[in-house]
């Protein structure tokens, strides 16, 4: 499941059309949103008994200009509109969902995604981004607006800069057709026909055979806020989701690779999260992993590992109960180089040292480091206090 959005101007049905030719099913949102309405729909029976026959055109169809001037300006209104036709077309999107293959990549083009909080429910988020001046000459030459009409439609929505925080892909459409063609081929072909083959079979993306570590990049926080999100649609606003690993400690380079933590109240529970897991993106990924006992061994370290299906995001979901050894060990060694800078160079320094070797051996070989530095960052707690 897919949602494909952008700004008036930037192209969004062009990409919208090319993944079509390409084989992916696409429901249209403004599409339904006006068939719910047509004639003789129960939808447009409840919108003239929410506002009146003036909404109502001579053939009896919705009048979309005179309804337009009864909730421009009026918020009670508009939502008064918006309980009516959205859930009716939350409906149809689900019946065109129902019809579709069962390998089938669904889009779903809709032009409010962002404004509607409705991006953690899709496995991806699809932005399609042009240059304001870009998307004003188009409004102008497309639509016939004055530049002064189209910069304000522009204006009216919501920032591009929130709309681009919401995405997993950033399609730039500022160029010519063709170069937005070969970005959705790209996209179609290395990351959503694998990401759905990988969904399908309940695997995890391939991680790389070794252990490559890369410079700090400043997205991942970002990359963290998307996934959890998208897990907590599942499972839980409540739930308890960390950044945790090396990528998320500012300033420490680390494999492209975002580790979590989802915190749950027994393993019984992590068991019965496995379906809504998947639902979210993230297989089970049992044996991709271990925790390493801290000896004396107290409390489980048993856990459950999940990660993501998506090859072009990589990421491990740590599935441990709250209040045990391996839960509090990877929040405790996470602040501890967070507030150390010294200790996350000296992190780094021993990933150099093992860059290269294929991941089992570079676990092994990391593992006398970071025994010390564990005892290290016990006293650490104790000095400062620190809590999970």
């Amino acid at each position: 499941m897919v949602g494909l959005t952008g700004g008036i101007g930037a192209g969004k049905s062009a990409a919208a059309g090319r993944l079509a030719a390409d084989g992916a099913v696409v429901i249209d949102s403004d599409l339904l949103a006006r068939q719910v309405v047509e004639p003789g729909t129960d939808g447009l029976a409840q919108v003239v008994a929410a506002f009146g026959e003036q909404v109502l055109g001579p053939d009896g169809s919705l009048d979309r200009p005179a309804l337009g001037r009864v909730v421009f300006g009026d918020a009670e209104a508009r939502r008064r509109l918006e309980k009516i036709v959205h859930p009716l077309v939350r409906a149809a999107t689900a019946r065109r969902v129902g019809q579709a293959a069962a390998d089938a990549v669904v889009v779903n083009d809709v032009p409010l995604l962002v404004e509607g909080g409705m991006a953690p429910s899709y496995h991806l988020v699809v932005v399609v981004d042009a240059d304001r001046d870009v998307r004003v000459q188009r409004l102008a030459r497309e639509r016939g607006m004055t530049p002064a009409d189209a910069r304000a439609r522009i204006d009216a929505q919501v920032d591009d800069a929130i709309r681009r925080a919401a995405a997993d892909v950033v399609l730039d459409n500022g160029g010519p057709r063709p170069a937005l063609d070969a970005a959705v081929d790209a996209l179609w072909r290395d990351r959503l026909v694998p990401f759905e083959t990988n969904l399908r079979a309940g695997r995890p993306a391939t991680a790389p055979a070794v252990a490559t570590a890369v410079p700090y990049d400043p997205r991942w926080p970002a990359d963290f806020g998307r996934l959890a999100a998208r897990i907590r649609h599942r499972v839980g606003a409540d739930r308890r989701i960390d950044h945790i690993g090396s990528t998320s400690v500012p300033g420490m380079p680390a494999k492209d690779v975002i580790d979590m933590q989802l915190t749950v109240d027994s393993l019984d529970q992590a068991d019965a999260y496995a379906g809504r897991l998947l639902a979210a993106g993230f297989p089970a990924a049992p044996g991709r992993w271990r925790d390493k006992p801290e000896p004396p061994a107290t409390g489980t370290w048993d856990k459950r590992l999940h990660a993501n299906a998506d090859p072009g995001r990589l990421a491990n979901l740590h599935v441990r109960v709250a209040g045990s050894p391996g839960w509090r060990t990877a929040l405790l060694l996470r602040d501890f180089l967070r507030s150390e800078p010294d200790e996350r160079d000296a992190y780094h320094a021993v990933k150099l040292r093992h860059a290269g070797l294929p991941r089992a051996d570079y676990a092994d070989a990391e593992e006398p480091w970071f025994d010390a530095m564990y005892e290290r960052a016990r006293r650490w707690a104790a000095d400062t206090g620190w809590t999970p």
